[in-house]
């Protein structure tokens, strides 16, 4: 889904010595057990993750979290390990004891969600059965593709997988207009790419040479198990990397994918269809379901135009193959070991540096949750959200957004013009916590115990479906784009609204009984950011009512850019691998949202104070506390092809600079734990960045 502001990083689908600073820590302090700071400070904060050997204004990320970072190696089933995979752990017990049940419980009612989400589990673990029928299940598909002669066959062919969820050619789909949020509009955009972004296609850098070389061996492989000899296989494998490297060329990069006015170009199905005439587009909309739609956004004109002309010039056998590709990768996670083991081979290995797979459980609970989030989800909130979290919860986003207005309306850069303007768009936010009012009603939806990959398929047609089925439909305020049980949240610029699922609303990020700068640092900093990011350089371009428009004076519009030049800055220079660096500018919504978010939640924290001080705890003060919270929750452990992936495709910085960017623009931060010039976490006045 477009313009999606998450806040921790994205899925494939989701992430210091006291000695020579005045802290009021004491050797006597932190000898004090975790066990009495967890009940003392909340869960989630625990002095067993500090590493007191570092000065926390050295390097505040090491000193929060270094015990945590010795103590916790990645598993070797993980790509990272990091505070969100211990949630998400946590949540997934629980998730997997309901599924357990709903999968043994052969009576259900048909069409009832505990029907559906336990058979659809229970064929999912047949591991048997699915070894069993090995490429059967996508047979029928891959003999449709087969039978295809001509380029509108290809065309009809293309528009009955897309339905059903297979990737390639490109992404289109329904959401808001942009510039018409009351509306919705059918969007098309760049895609077709087998990795996960351009630049592993273009880039000449040893690691990316040899990632194409990896991608080349699987596409063999997968070409081989789909029953081609070697020979073959090597062809239609070159055949794949020779389309999607053209695809790839023709793609904007992820920093240009940024800009929404470049990618807002809006023209009747008509002028589609005239300046793309290979691309059959009537047959290909009426295929799809979608031949209502009268107008089409075009996220990027020049990759439609490359893929017209491909469509003409690359055989059609070409394209085949390219299609049993895509079919075959789209499916390989749910079909016989071989398939999931090659898979996981590349996407898993080579990309993600993991050593062995996850548990079936967890990845057959991530494909029921992918497929009817909403049905397992409204079991998951009634054993783990309490109605108490939910208060405590929206106690704080209303507490948020309050100190939001101040932060507005005392900014000495913004005029008082633009500052009614923003006050009124923090003001029209919508806030959804916890789970949705009206729950998403899966009737229609086919799921039986006979085959996995069946149920996958028809899950993904039923919501491609709905989907379209939106053109010329009322906007859906209700809908939310994450389940109850997913550990993140969002900001929607078009909805104008914040998202905070059930999942994220658990320690270590929020415990209703914890102190309050133990949450303040944690959630109260995630509904910071999410609120900032109506704000950072994205978000801003969008008015009160989710409409792309220009609300601002030139003059302010100027100064924010400035100082979102800054943070851009500031993030380039941080080195991640070799001479990787953090890119500023794929990021820069993120940081800004990050250090926005930290400076709010502490306003906010200070507020919460004034009725109730509790004072040290520990031998740290509430606002050390808030600060080791904000640290703890970007504890992370990661390989190095995951952090490869992360700057290349991700627009979230790695946990470390998550840590230390805000917090060392923080004045608060320096008196917090005493430091002072000179030191590495301390920038001169002149030097600090805060726009919001």
């Amino acid at each position: 889904m477009k313009h999606i502001h998450l806040f921790s990083y994205t899925a494939l689908v989701a992430g210091f010595l006291l000695t020579g600073c005045s802290s009021s820590t004491t050797t006597e302090d932190t000898t004090t057990t975790t066990q009495t700071v967890e009940a003392n400070m909340g869960r989630g904060l625990e002095l067993a993750n500090l590493d007191t050997t570092v000065n926390p204004c050295t390097d505040f990320y090491q000193y929060a979290n270094g015990g945590w970072i010795k103590n916790n190696p990645i598993p070797a089933s993980e790509s990272a390990w990091g505070s969100f995979n211990e949630l998400a752990d946590k949540n997934n017990a629980v998730l997997r004891e309901i599924l357990r049940e709903a999968s043994s419980n052969t009576t259900a009612p048909k069409g009832s969600a505990a029907q559906m989400i336990g058979d659809f589990y229970a064929a999912g673990m047949d591991s048997v059965a699915i070894n069993k029928a090995g490429i059967s299940p996508i047979k029928p598909e891959l003999d449709k593709i087969a039978a295809v002669k001509t380029t509108d066959d290809m065309i009809k062919t293309v528009a009955d997988l897309k339905t059903k969820g297979v990737s390639g050619y490109f992404t289109m789909y329904v959401s808001q207009d942009d510039k018409e949020s009351t509306k919705y509009a059918l969007q098309a955009s760049q895609g077709g790419l087998g990795m996960p972004d351009r630049d592993y296609y273009i880039k000449t850098d040893e690691r990316s040479k040899g990632i194409r070389t990896a991608y080349m061996s699987h596409l063999q492989n997968m070409f081989k198990l789909m029953g081609e000899d070697e020979a073959t296989a090597q062809k239609k494998a070159k055949t794949v990397m020779d389309i999607e490297t053209r695809l790839a060329k023709a793609s904007r990069a992820r920093v240009d994918l940024r800009d929404p006015y470049a990618n807002y170009n809006k023209m009747t199905i008509q002028e589609f269809a005239s300046k793309n005439p290979n691309l059959k587009v009537s047959q290909l909309l009426t295929g799809m379901g979608a031949q209502a739609a009268k107008e089409v956004i075009i996220g990027q004109p020049d990759f439609f135009k490359e893929l017209n002309s491909m469509l003409k010039s690359v055989p059609v056998e070409d394209w085949k193959t390219y299609t049993q590709w895509h079919l075959a990768r789209t499916a390989a996670p749910y079909l016989s070991q071989q398939f999931v083991q090659e898979n996981f081979n590349f996407y898993g290995k080579a990309l993600g540096g993991a050593k062995e797979m996850q548990p079936r459980w967890k990845r057959v609970l991530r494909a029921t949750d992918a497929a009817m989030g909403e049905a397992l989800g409204q079991l998951y909130v009634q054993k783990n959200f309490s109605p108490e979290a939910k208060k405590k919860a929206v106690e704080m986003v209303n507490n948020l957004q309050e100190a939001f207005k101040e932060h507005v309306r005392e900014l000495d850069w913004m005029s008082e013009a633009t500052k009614q303007q923003a006050l009124q768009k923090l003001g029209a936010f919508a806030v959804k916590i916890g789970y949705p009012d009206k729950w998403k009603d899966y009737k229609g939806l086919e799921v039986n115990r006979d085959s996995y990959v069946a149920n996958v398929m028809r899950a993904s047609q039923f919501a491609f479906k709905d989907n379209i089925g939106k053109i010329g439909k009322p906007i859906d305020r209700t809908e939310w784009f994450m389940s109850p049980p997913t550990v993140n949240a969002y900001y929607n610029p078009s909805m104008n609204e914040i998202v905070f699922p059930a999942g994220i609303l658990q320690p270590p990020f929020f415990d209703p009984n914890a102190d309050d700068a133990v949450n303040y640092g944690g959630m109260g900093a995630v509904i910071g950011h999410e609120l900032t990011h109506g704000f950072d350089d994205q978000g801003a371009k969008y008015d009160f009512e989710g409409n792309l428009k220009d609300w601002w004076t030139k003059e302010d519009l100027a100064k924010f850019n400035e100082r979102a030049n800054l943070v851009a800055g500031q993030y380039d220079q941080y080195t991640v691998l070799d001479n990787l660096h953090v890119n500023g500018r794929l990021t820069l919504g993120e940081n800004i949202a990050d250090i926005g978010g930290l400076n709010i939640a502490y306003t906010a924290l200070q507020k919460a104070l004034e009725k109730n001080n509790p004072g040290k705890i520990a031998g740290f003060t509430p606002e050390q506390r808030f600060f080791l919270a904000w640290a703890q929750i970007w504890r992370i452990n990661a390989r190095d092809e995951y952090l490869n992936r992360q700057i290349l495709t991700d627009p979230h910085s790695p946990g470390r600079f998550r840590t230390n960017g805000p917090v060392s623009n923080m004045p608060e931060f320096y008196k917090a734990f005493g430091c002072d010039q000179g030191d590495p976490m301390f920038k001169a006045e002149a030097n600090r960045i805060n726009i919001w």
